[in-house]
């Protein structure tokens, strides 16, 4: 690894760049910020080794963009574009993010906002299902959210106007963008054309032992496990085969990206996690601020205690089988197969397969049922409610729903009938102390409570 090269002085710096383009794959001029990019072009012929080794992953970088060009091993159903609200993207989004990309593509230096709109709609109605009607709101604003992906990456740049008068009233808001070619370019690079492929499983890692055939080279079996831990918030050994399980083990397999990225690897028998204190590698943090991700550990306590009770013998159940197969197969449902060259396409992926490891039993957790959380959760309120966000304090339900979704995120519980599973990693947040802070209400801004909650 060129990392071991590199002097302690400029290690941190090094270790920023590489946490830096792990965590958004394309860095611009621009995005995240503007000083991303010519850190990475510092250290670029380090990292450029350094993540082959590690990972299998490619990075190139020119004057203007930085592009990781990573490895799937499988899909993730948490993953994806968000909105600037941190809301995810629905099918009608992607299909205009799609169409928009192609557009700019063929477009010159600049373009309006309702020229793009015009030609991503002229493409839309030639694609069954998908319709851009700009005298519908809720196009309008859909279309916006795309453009605004787009936006943030320095793909389009605005010259002038302003997006959100030609959300309120195409007729008489327009806005003028500025159009960066190498970084439209950049954005969409799949490994494969998308007219080749009949299953999405086409874009995965090709020899990644889902299809039964057992992976002879163990350093392709190291890259794989570090893939999923810097893809992952934990993973867990009995998600993984035998070889990967034995890769995992091995103290080797993380040191390597513990000296890249300057993440800690945090061992348990059921699996690893790497732990960023610094905030900067991860997508979502946790714990974190605001009302769900503190009630989410709130719940991650009561949750600790609830199954750790010796007067209690909740009932235990494996895990789920993975979403994943019903993820491929919703994604196959969707591949216009009228465009797919057929004497092109190969037949691998042709369909899903199961991913769980057979060579053991496979391992039960303590299930928490909905309504012990529902229960739960209106005491939470109840003792805690008047530092909550209004939004959350007369919705107890809604509350419930996403500090769960969230926990699911984090991988600390499984979703099942009936309930949750607690999943290992959810017992590092055991012992959960909450301390309410009193604040002067001439202080505290307009709107707000004059209370917050502190939780450690």
């Amino acid at each position: 690894m060129r990392a071991r090269r590199i002097s302690p002085l400029d290690r941190d710096s090094y270790q920023r760049a590489a946490r830096l383009i792990l965590s958004h794959h394309l860095v611009t001029a621009q995005y995240p910020d503007r000083a991303a990019l010519p850190l990475l072009r510092r250290w670029a012929t380090e990292l450029r080794e350094d993540l082959l080794e590690l990972f299998g992953y490619r990075l190139e970088v020119t004057e203007t963009t930085a592009r990781l060009f990573t490895v799937a091993d499988r899909l993730d159903p948490g993953g994806g574009a968000r909105t600037v609200t941190d809301r995810p993207f629905d099918r009608r989004r992607y299909a205009y993010l799609a169409l928009a990309l192609a557009a700019l593509g063929r477009a010159g230096g600049q373009i309006t906002l309702s020229e793009l709109a015009e030609q991503v709609a002229s493409e839309a109605g030639q694609v069954p299902g998908v319709e851009l009607a700009t005298e519908r709101a809720t196009d309008r604003d859909a279309f916006v959210d795309a453009v605004a992906w787009l936006a943030a990456r320095g793909a389009i740049t605005l010259a002038d106007g302003d997006a959100g008068g030609w959300v309120s009233d195409p007729d008489r808001g327009e806005a003028l963008y500025d159009i960066d070619r190498p970084v439209v370019a950049a954005l969409f690079r799949p490994p494969r054309a998308l007219q080749h492929l009949r299953s999405v499983r086409g874009l995965l890692a090709a020899g990644d032992g889902r299809d039964g055939d057992r992976i002879a080279d163990t350093a392709e079996v190291a890259r794989r496990v570090r893939r999923a831990l810097v893809q992952r918030p934990v993973v867990y050994a009995e998600e993984l085969d035998d070889d990967a399980r034995l890769q995992l083990a091995l103290p080797r397999t993380t040191a390597g990206i513990e000296l890249l990225t300057g993440l800690v690897a945090e061992r348990r028998a059921e699996g690893v996690a790497l732990v960023d204190s610094s905030g900067r590698m991860s997508d979502l943090r946790f714990p974190g601020v605001g009302t769900v991700p503190q009630v989410a550990l709130l719940l991650a306590g009561e949750i600790c205690a609830r199954v750790s009770d010796p007067e209690s013998v909740p009932v235990r159940l494996p895990r789920p089988a993975d979403a994943e197969a019903e993820l491929e197969a919703g994604l196959d449902a969707a591949i216009p197969a009228a465009g797919v060259f057929a004497s092109l396409a190969g037949d691998a992926g042709a369909g899903p397969a199961d991913t769980t490891p057979a060579q053991q039993p496979a391992p039960t957790h303590p299930l928490v049922e909905d309504s012990w959380l529902a229960e739960t959760a209106a005491k939470l309120v109840d003792e805690f409610g008047r530092t909550f966000a209004a939004q959350w304090q007369a919705d107890p339900a809604g509350l419930l729903e996403a500090a769960v979704t969230l926990l699911q995120r984090q991988r600390l519980v499984a979703r099942v009938p009936g309930g949750v599973l607690a999943l290992p990693a959810l017992a590092r947040f055991r012992g959960v102390v909450v301390t309410v802070r009193e604040r002067d209400p001439r202080l505290a801004p307009a709107g707000e409570d004059s209370n917050e909650a502190e939780m450690s």
